[in-house]
This record gives structure tokens, C-alpha cells and sequence, in this order.
């Protein structure tokens, strides 16, 4: 409650009126070249954010050229037609900002926070690379950057304990020519294979202001920043559109039961099933799902597991919301002395539990306040609302949709917990994954006859 009381007092932007209701004013334009822009006017701190996303992520690559959206993040700190390498970040911190970038599987998202009066340079430097990237491009930093990719995807993933579980998972949730199939960072085979030819033509293809949206947030003039922003992207020629990427089929059939050996102390238990995607009927209702099952100490699971009977070291429980199909995921650290088996037995039971009987009103209450603090605390900053603006208006076609969303949270009832574990977290239409110390496959979770 003190946070929220602080937030409130602290951002004018969050007008509460009639039933708790946020109000983000906004002013969006189109470029001619098809960029939209967002504006956000709010003069609590003298700083401004920057928030450009891309419309590309790694479901727009293909089996065998993998890797392009997330090499790309890296390439485009590496200097464009007016900026030359290294000066982007130096610019940036000695104007007293920061930035930063992320890829995922829908979108790549760049950044910048700077002081109000600094607003032209982070314009000016996504704008150069937006326009005059390739000019600046070449086989040398492509290499460069391939290889510290390389290295990025054996720390987080092949030479990290459970680090290639999440790879796993994708590979056998996702039917192979899914674009979910394949990991964000790309396989090693892929990044080797990907010509100077490839890269540039990815960028051709997508990295266009009609493929990408621009929200500037913060101590801002709109009428004034407008204009900066024509000015500094209204030169940058659009390409051809991108069309929209469609929905493809995903269904299990069947249960499937994997086993990784890793150098692990300890056996990890990984349940993992299809569900819809992010914004569609069941999302909302999975996600406080994932919270009665493990948000907190006392949740079912985290309760059950952990503090009752001592039988794991952790568990989580979250709904991945994507926009072409989401996965709900249950993941177990067992304690040393017992298996993998006894974790998946008692997670089946509180799983069924949920299935026979809803969960009880003040479970569903605190699920819902969970989540309500963390929208709200993701908001508490001008950079934290920049990106829901841009999030939104990608997802959603609505940059103010603050609202909307977390009135699907809040008007769920606990039946319909129930009904959406029912239908979606079926025994026959998931993956188990046991990731197990190496020569340790005796502590796998073994199908039991219920």
C-alpha cells in the first residue's frame, strides 16, 4: 500500500477517478514513411525515454538462418553512417544517459534515458542507424559480433547448470517450421552459416520505420518534440511492407518425457503446456493460475513442496504470454535424497485439485493484488511506461490499453481458473523435462499409472 500511495502521489500521469481508472495521455502521429510515433507528456523528473521498437523478432527467421534478430541487436551498437563505432554509448553517458537493447521472439526493442535537454541525440542516433545502418556494416563486425554471440549463447545457455532446458522445451512444444521452434540467440550451426548477403538483406526487410514504432515519454513538449521527430526520421525511406505474420498450428498429441543429464547438484523438474496466446480468452486466467500455484509462500505448490513436506528447494509457476501462442510452465528444484518423481506426483495432485474444485475467492484475491502491484510498480517509471506504450500499440493497436488489461484480471472469477486448467493443462499434451546431475538418470520423473 505504501508504494502504491508513493506511485500516486509521485506521477500525475496516473489520474485515478471513478473506480481506480489510469489515464496515460498520449498524442500518436504517422510519419509518411509509416513510422508510428507515440508521445507522452509527464514533468515529474526532468528526463526523457526513447523506445524504439522493431516488429522483429526471431519468429520472423527461418529453420537454418536463425539467430538474425538477436545478431542484429548487437550490430547496431556498432556504428552507423554518421556515427562511428564506440561513440553511441560514449555520446550517450556523456550526456548523462543510458541505454540498453533486448530481442525476443515478436519484436527488438532499443533505448535511451537522457536528460530532457539532450532529447535530439538519442533521436539523431536511432534515427542514423534506422536510415544508415548498412552503409556502415560490414563482413569484419558482422564476424565480430558473430562471435560474441557465440560466446553469449555458451554462458547462458550450453556451460550455464540448466541452461539448456528452455531450448528444450521450445524444440519439442513447437512442431520444427513453427517460429517458435527455434531459441531467440540462434543455433551455433546457423550462426556460422549466416553470409554478409543474409544479414544485410534481413535488415532490408525489416529494419524500416513502417515496421517499427517510436514512443518518446517523459518532460516533454508534444508539439515541439513532434516536430524533432519529424525532422530527424521523415528522411528515412520507407521499404516494402511487412506483412502480418500468421498464427500457425501448434498441438500435442501425445505426453513426451525427456531426460538431460547436465553438471547439476540437483534434479530439476520442467512441466510445460500450449496455451493461448497473449491477450486471447484463458491468458489472464492462467496467469493468476501460475500465481495460486507458486506466487509466494503461500501458494499451493510453494506451500506444499517447500514448507510442508521438504521435498524441493524452489518452485515457479508462470504463463510465457506470446502473440502466437503462449506456454504455461511449472518449474521444480527437488532437495538432495528424492526424486523427481515424488515432485511430479504432488505438483499432478494440486494440478488435479485445481481441475476438480476452483480455488477459493481469497487465493484468487491475492493473485490478482499480486499482479496489480507489479502493473503498477512496472509503471512507476518514465522508461517502464514508454515501453507499455510501445507493447500496447504493437499488441494491441492501442498505445493507452492500461486499463482493458488489467480489467481482464480483474474480472475473473475462480471457476474460471478452473476451467481454463481443465482444458489446457492436460496430461496428454505436454512435456516433461527432467534435467538431472550426470550419470544420475535414476532421479528422472518416471510415468506413474493414476
Amino acid at each position: 500500500m505504501k508504494k502504491l500511495l508513493t506511485l500516486l502521489l509521485l506521477s500525475p500521469w496516473l489520474a485515478l477517478a471513478g473506480g481506480a481508472r489510469i489515464t496515460v495521455p498520449y498524442t500518436r502521429f504517422t510519419l509518411p514513411n509509416g513510422l508510428d510515433v507515440i508521445l507522452h507528456e509527464d514533468h515529474t523528473v526532468p528526463s526523457v525515454s526513447v523506445n524504439l521498437w522493431y516488429h522483429v523478432g526471431s519468429a520472423r527467421e527461418k529453420p537454418g538462418r536463425t539467430g538474425f534478430a538477436h545478431l542484429f541487436e548487437h550490430l547496431m551498437f556498432m556504428g552507423s553512417k554518421d556515427v562511428p563505432e564506440g561513440k553511441f554509448d560514449q555520446w550517450l553517458e556523456a550526456a548523462g544517459g543510458d541505454n540498453n537493447a533486448s530481442t525476443t521472439t515478436d519484436r527488438t526493442n532499443y533505448y535511451e534515458n537522457v536528460p530532457s535537454n539532450a532529447l535530439d541525440l538519442p533521436l539523431f542516433l536511432e534515427s542514423d542507424r534506422m536510415g544508415h545502418f548498412l552503409e556502415a556494416m560490414t563482413p569484419a563486425k558482422v564476424d565480430a559480433q558473430r562471435a560474441v554471440v557465440k560466446n553469449e549463447r555458451r554462458q547462458s545457455y550450453e556451460n550455464r547448470p540448466y541452461g539448456m532446458a528452455s531450448l528444450l522445451l521450445v524444440e519439442n512444444l513447437y512442431p520444427p517450421d513453427h517460429p517458435y521452434h527455434w531459441p531467440t540467440i540462434g543455433s551455433m550451426t546457423d550462426l556460422s552459416a549466416a553470409s554478409f548477403a543474409d544479414v544485410q538483406q534481413f535488415f532490408r526487410t525489416y529494419y524500416l520505420p513502417n515496421n517499427a514504432s517510436l514512443v518518446v515519454a517523459g518532460d516533454i513538449d508534444p508539439v515541439k518534440t513532434k516536430a524533432r521527430v519529424e525532422y530527424w526520421f521523415s528522411d528515412v525511406k520507407a521499404g516494402a511492407p511487412v506483412p502480418p505474420q500468421p498464427a500457425p498450428v501448434a498441438y500435442l498429441s501425445s505426453e513426451k518425457r525427456i531426460v538431460q543429464e547436465d553438471k547439476v547438484q540437483l534434479p530439476r523438474l520442467y512441466m510445460a503446456w500450449l496455451t493461448p496466446p497473449g491477450f486471447a480468452p484463458g491468458d489472464a486466467e492462467l496467469d493468476l493460475l501460475a500465481s495460486v500455484l507458486a506466487g509466494g509462500k503461500n501458494a499451493r505448490l510453494y506451500k506444499r513442496l517447500v514448507y510442508d513436506m521438504q521435498i524441493a528447494q524452489d518452485v515457479t509457476a508462470y504463463q510465457a504470454s506470446l502473440p502466437l501462442g503462449s506456454t504455461f510452465r511449472i518449474v521444480v528444484t527437488a532437495r538432495s535424497g528424492h526424486t523427481l518423481t515424488e515432485i511430479e506426483r504432488v505438483v499432478q495432485e494440486e494440478i488435479n485439485r485445481i481441475k476438480k474444485e476452483p480455488p477459493a475467492q481469497r487465493e484468487l484475491d491475492r493473485a490478482v493484488n499480486q499482479y496489480e502491484a507489479s502493473f503498477l510498480d512496472r509503471l512507476e517509471g518514465i522508461a517502464g511506461k514508454a515501453d507499455q506504450l510501445n507493447a500496447y500499440v504493437t499488441l494491441t493497436g492501442n498505445p493507452d490499453y492500461f486499463n482493458e488489461d488489467l480489467a481482464r484480471y480483474k474480472a475473473i472469477d475462480p471457476r474460471a481458473v478452473q476451467a481454463m486448467a481443465d482444458t489446457w493443462l492436460r496430461d496428454d499434451g505436454r512435456v516433461i523435462l527432467s534435467i538431472v546431475p550426470t550419470g544420475r538418470k535414476d532421479l528422472a520423473a518416471q510415468k506413474e499409472t493414476r
